[in-house]
């Protein structure tokens, strides 16, 4: 019956259809899944990162990088040099492995003490063998237990095997790679120097005692750079702004957490910050984890605002200071805040191996809890200048206020009566508000006591919407669910091409919330056939999103350093990479559980609210369509959601059968 189904042409699929890539095949068949290829630079930075991260343990006190000629690049250190015997498990020289073998570096094993490193800028380990996969030829000179090693590479192959060339002073250490990039791979090939000494400056700035130097060769003459900040972070930003006077002198401070403090966080984990406030600036900064620079920001940035928020909305509230009518909002407290933050974690989540944003959820609390109580502190010391910042806020919260005012008086007339049993939120900015179309009262429940009451209003589902493709406007009303939608949105039904004043809707995004299973799945093609079909200016203007709650909770028991944790996973295919980074992280097998959710209904308000309604750490897609797109995709949604067309959906799906999986 498998036969009947499957494509005709599946004769050409056999045993040796199956390729195996080996080595570092993969990153050459996609160097995009691995790096940026606009142009070399990362690939020079995870060499850098590298020498940073010696530098960070306490192992080394200079770092260069020269850029040569002939559009080389080398990298030096005074670390300790990487080991340069063989393997115990692999049979190679150290060396080698870390230059050939994807996930093989001295980041792992961080709980049992085992590993080079306590911090570092990720666990992928997959960093200078990028480089060297996307390198035509790649040289590493190693200094180490008075001998001098030399290995190089040619395409990610050794050409040249690992030999001793001399001898050097025991206390003499280190490693210098030389790496010529293969200009194949990327979009432009020479490296970008701004961004090169940004980074480069930004390593001086977070590694106190270090000189950092940048040599350029060219013309006959070598230009040389070095960075040196003696005043940390606090120097850098008064750097950064110039003659622009602040608001309120720098603050700065920084706290690690030690063995014996808490339960949740790793000894060594911690924060430094320096920041203030421009009156006319808006928000700027620069943000880094375990010395990377995160230039998307993530969940650290996002601590550091919550936790400024709190400490001067508690200044405020003490001394009086709020008048009447006015409500305080994170985005009053930094929308002219400038700052630099750097954060060490033991094993910090980013989005994707170019590591531009952070997404571990642990490191909101982090930062947040950190900031919160020295600031306060600090504003309770220095009363004048925290009136001085608070009278800015405040300004800044009435300008948001009266901005939103002139919003509403534009559709405040004509408004029907609100479905009983939407929650609305309190909000008057119709660019902060959130509409939640919630499936079922259980998990409508959970979402009203997780929500942020001020700009997240909750509508719960009874049972699953009517399927609306092929519906007439005049009969939509009809349905009970549909009607409420409609008057929750304030935007009456409408096809494609017809005048939407847009301006009359109630909510800024429509977020559909569905469990993570076959029939949320169905609740969410079914809304999203209503907004396609009946809502389409919505759908253009891009505020239509869907949640991505998660489907497993791992539970992971205290592991070394490490206290007990939750994680969570999208789906199977996520789980499984979880399962894995745990596996990589040294946690015993058993270490950890697997739930799964039936439900959202299934999740206390402080799960929801972390894993699918906090703007800072939740996953949503946003539904947008281009002008050209809109014929496909009625075709789509008539061949999965049409009366008459049942035939050419089962063939559709027997074609499909590859792809599809049951959920039983």
């Amino acid at each position: 019956m498998i036969q009947d189904l499957a494509p005709s042409n599946n004769s050409q699929y056999g045993d040796g259809s199956i390729r195996v890539l080996k080595g570092l095949e993969p990153v050459k068949e996609r160097p995009g899944m691995y790096t940026r290829t606009q142009d070399p630079t990362h690939i020079i930075q995870e060499v850098i990162d590298n020498a940073a991260d010696e530098a960070l343990g306490g192992y080394a006190r200079k770092i260069e990088v020269t850029l040569h000629e002939d559009d080389s690049v080398s990298v030096e250190d005074d670390g300790r040099g990487i080991p340069c015997g063989i393997h115990p498990e692999e049979g190679e020289p150290t060396v080698q492995l870390v230059f050939t073998r994807l996930h093989a570096g001295g980041k792992f094993d961080k709980k049992s003490g085992q590993g080079a490193y306590a911090f570092s800028g990720g666990l992928h380990g997959v960093g200078v063998s990028v480089t060297n996969a996307l390198s035509r030829r790649l040289e590493v000179t190693v200094k180490r237990e008075g001998k001098i090693h030399f290995m190089a590479f040619g395409d990610g192959f050794v050409t040249d095997p690992l030999t001793v060339q001399g001898t050097c002073g025991m206390r003499n250490t280190g490693t210098r790679v030389r790496v010529w990039p293969e200009p194949r791979y990327f979009d432009e090939p020479l490296i970008n120097l701004t961004e090169l000494e940004r980074g480069l400056r930004s390593k001086a700035v977070l590694l106190p005692g270090v000189s950092v130097r940048l040599k350029r060769e060219g013309n006959g003459r070598l230009l040389e750079q070095t960075w040196h900040y003696p005043g940390g972070l606090e120097q850098y930003l008064s750097e950064r702004m110039g003659e622009d006077p602040l608001l309120i002198p720098v603050f700065t401070s920084e706290r690690f957490f030690g063995v014996e403090e808490g339960d949740s966080f790793a000894p060594g984990e911690g924060a430094s910050w320096a920041f203030s406030w421009h009156e006319t600036r808006s928000l700027q900064g620069e943000s880094f984890v375990n010395l990377i620079p995160t230039s998307l920001g993530g969940t650290h940035e996002a601590g550091l605002r919550t936790g400024l928020f709190e400490a001067l909305k508690s200044f405020i509230e003490h001394h009086g200071l709020l008048p009447r009518g006015v409500r305080l909002q994170l985005e009053d407290v930094s929308a002219r805040l400038q700052f630099i933050l750097s954060i060490k974690m033991l094993d910090p989540q980013f989005q994707g191996q170019t590591k531009d944003k952070l997404t571990s959820r642990e490191a909101l609390k982090l930062v947040s809890t950190l900031v919160r109580d020295p600031f306060e502190h600090w504003l309770n010391q220095h009363v004048e200048h925290g009136k001085a910042l608070a009278d800015l806020v405040i300004r800044q919260a009435m300008a948001r206020m009266k901005s939103g005012q002139k919003i509403e008086k534009r559709k405040s007339s004509g408004v029907a009566v609100l479905p009983g049993k939407l929650t609305d939120c309190e909000s008057e900015r119709i660019d902060e508000r959130e509409l939640f179309l919630v499936e079922g009262d259980s998990a409508g429940g959970s979402a009203k006591m997780a929500r942020n009451k001020l700009t997240q209003a909750i509508l719960p589902l009874r049972g699953k919407v009517l399927n609306s493709f092929e519906v007439e406007q005049g009969r939509l009303f009809a349905n009970t669910e549909i009607h409420d939608i409609a008057v929750a949105l304030g935007i009456d039904p409408h096809a494609r091409g017809d005048p939407v004043d847009l301006s009359q809707r109630r909510y800024d995004r429509i977020i559909i919330m569905a469990d993570a299973d076959v029939d949320g799945s169905h609740i969410k093609v079914l809304l999203l056939t209503l907004f396609f079909t009946h809502f389409p200016a919505l759908v253009s203007g891009g505020h239509i999103c869907v949640a991505n709650p998660p489907l497993y909770r791992l539970d992971v028991s205290a592991q070394g350093k490490r206290p007990a944790r939750k994680l969570y996973a999208l789906d199977e295919a996520e789980l499984v990479g979880l399962e894995e980074r745990l596996k990589t992280e040294g946690v015993r097998s058993g270490g950890w559980t697997v739930g799964r959710f039936k439900g959202l209904g299934e999740m206390n308000p402080e799960q929801l609210w972390e894993t699918t309604m906090n703007p800072e750490t939740r996953r949503i897609l946003t539904l947008s369509l281009k002008d050209g797109e809109w014929e496909d995709t009625h075709l789509l949604f008539n061949r999965l959601m049409g009366k008459g067309e049942a035939a050419a959906r089962r063939e559709w799906m027997e074609r499909q059968e590859v792809t599809l999986a049951l959920d039983i």
